[in-house]
């Protein structure tokens, strides 16, 4: 590890001291400023907190200045060719995936973000001391998740390389500090009643299962190898991968200056601490509670998906028809057009947004995420995958559905719904080989008798504090009642089994925590997995006739009936189509139901 000397530069306000007269005034003074000294000194070593938290305190005047003890390897210099360059750019953190490299970039501010064909995926030696990459290849991704900051995907290199990146025309950039993903503290949100939530992993906790919070803390700060120079805190409630913290006032009065600096971590009490990326987001209504009475959005959607590019047209699209408002992507390290897709959906007017969320095998952590966001924004969010979609037979919009479902209840007692829950039937290829033109509404008609699980359409102040999740569903609190919708009203339509091209995607891996990848051989007779696949991405013979027991046409019915244009039958996502200039559907402004244009 690098050593490093922290010289501490105190520039104090104002003129310099005067010289004083009377040597009484002089004693006086000595006096307050050990006073002074002696408790600031004993609030470091009682507290703790690192050399940024002075920050909080002096503002900008105390300056703490690193210097090294000794010269950084070489493998950490900037090259170009043989001489140094200019720095524009620093790997702020690296994160090494099972079978990728996650790089974090950081830009100073006003600079030129690179593109992905500007940079490389570089790979040095860590214990030769020649600058001389030992292997380039192109980044898999590159995208920009704020301003001046980029994430990077790269390739997993050979063992026992040190990974960074560098440019075609100012050489290879210093490697950041790296991380096993297997341990490690990654995404950290202040909740809107003031707590910290922190998405980890490592901790091996129990599903749906909390745990004894009392034998954690949490700790801000930027280097948590030493405990007296960060910021500890209580932890209020732990389940799964997901911690909700007692944020320090110091950090909520400073959330200007902390937002990129301070990062978050648990610690196990008499054991180690989490490596961490985890640097602090506050979201828009942090602070705010309670919620605004009235929410901007009656129905809202969000989803974790992976290369889901040909389908997100027609998923946005029909759930706008039906009412949703808005939707929530969280992008899981596609390679396709997905984010363009969803680009040209908001240019058409539809109030979506996709999140990067490169972070594998963690829906649950996701799904908790989204319903801190969507919480001062959605009356009811529901989380469902981008091959699922709501069917609403009686013809309503989705927001009269729940209404309707939720006054009903209520009317008997003094109860709250806080989530309403969908049975999923899941639909086969219909005898069908390749993609259908016209969409998975209308192609698929041939599904399996008996409904699959559920999902759910949850009120986000609802959920439990420790945001518990599993297969789609939360935990309520305890004033709060889930509901079990009547089929005839509600139900979704998993096209789960679709035609071998599109479902052999589902071997790559499994988005879930607690679901075994397909290729694994555990779990193997798992609701989860096709019967019969096994572990092999093998097409059966009679894959297109398989998972077929009724015959249901119900929504195909509907889209066609009531969304088709009526003079060449193109149904809305076959086309380009704007939501603000309208589709080739009408409404009828006296009732409820979505009417077939004449």
């Amino acid at each position: 590890m690098r050593k490093f000397l922290v010289v501490l530069n105190w520039f104090p306000k104002g003129r310099k001291s005067m010289r004083f007269r009377s040597r009484n005034y002089i004693n006086s003074w000595g006096r307050f400023f050990w006073f002074a000294a002696f408790i600031v000194s004993t609030f470091v070593l009682f507290n703790g907190f690192s050399y940024s938290n002075f920050r909080f305190l002096f503002g900008e005047r105390f300056e703490p200045v690193l210097k090294f003890a000794r010269k950084t390897p070489t493998a950490n210099a900037i090259v170009s060719g043989e001489h140094p360059v200019t720095q524009i750019l620093s790997v702020r953190e690296t994160v090494l995936l099972p079978d990728q490299v996650i790089l974090f970039l950081k830009y100073p501010r006003s600079a030129r973000l690179f593109t992905k064909e500007e940079l490389d995926c570089v790979y040095l030696s860590v214990h030769n001391t020649s600058p001389v990459p030992r292997l380039k290849q192109s980044p898999a991704r590159v995208d920009t998740e704020q301003l001046g900051e980029q994430i990077v995907r790269c390739p997993s290199g050979p063992r026992g390389l040190l990974i960074t990146v560098g440019s075609k025309s100012n050489g290879v950039f210093p490697a950041g500090p790296t991380h096993y993903w297997d341990s490690l503290a990654y995404e950290a949100l202040v909740d809107n009643d003031n707590t910290t939530v922190v998405f980890v992993k490592g901790l091996n906790l129990r599903p749906e299962r909390v745990s004894n919070a009392s034998r954690f803390e949490c700790v801000y700060g930027e280097d948590f190898s030493r405990l007296k120079l960060v910021l500890r805190s209580e932890v209020l409630s732990i389940a799964q991968e997901i911690v909700r913290c007692r944020t320090p006032l110091i950090v909520l009065n400073s959330q200007k200056k902390v937002n990129s600096s301070v990062k978050v971590s648990v610690r196990i009490k008499g054991g180690g601490t989490l490596p961490s990326i985890a640097r602090l987001g506050f979201l828009s209504d942090s602070g705010r509670d309670p919620l605004p009475t009235r929410k901007p959005h009656e129905t809202c959607i969000c989803t974790m998906a992976r290369n889901q590019a040909r389908f997100l047209k027609e998923w946005v699209i029909y759930h706008a028809l039906i009412g949703v408002q808005r939707w929530y992507i969280y992008d899981n390290n596609s390679d396709d057009d997905t984010d363009q897709v969803i680009e040209s959906l908001f240019n058409a007017g539809y109030n979506i947004s996709r999140h990067i969320w490169p972070w594998i095998k963690t829906q649950e952590g996701g799904f908790s995420h989204c319903a801190l966001r969507a919480k001062g924004s959605c009356e009811w969010i529901g989380f469902i995958d981008v091959d699922e979609f709501l069917h609403l037979p009686t013809g309503l919009f989705l927001h009269d559905v729940i209404s309707n479902l939720t006054s009903t209840i209520t009317s008997f007692g003094n109860i709250s719904i806080g989530e309403i829950r969908v049975s999923c039937y899941s639909f086969g290829p219909s005898g069908l080989k390749r993609i259908p033109k016209q969409g998975v509404m209308v192609g698929y008609t041939c599904r399996l008798a008996v409904p699959e699980r559920h999902k759910s359409i949850v009120k986000p102040e609802a959920l439990n504090s420790t945001l518990i999740n599993i297969v789609h569903h939360f935990h309520l609190r305890d004033d709060f009642r889930f509901i079990d919708v009547d089929r005839r009203m509600m139900v979704v339509n998993h096209y789960k089994y679709q035609v071998w091209e599109v479902f052999k995607q589902k071997f790559y891996r499994r988005v879930a925590t607690y679901v075994a990848d397909w290729k694994d051989e555990q779990n193997v007779r798992s609701k989860d997995r096709a019967p019969g696949l096994g572990t092999r991405a093998v097409e059966p013979v009679d894959w297109s006739s398989r998972f077929c027991e009724v015959t249901d046409t119900g929504l195909k019915d509907r889209v066609l009936r009531n969304f088709a244009n009526p003079k060449n039958s193109l149904l809305p996502w076959q086309t380009t189509t704007n939501k603000k200039a309208g589709t080739w559907f009408v409404e009828e402004e006296n009732t409820n139901k979505v009417q077939e244009k004449e």
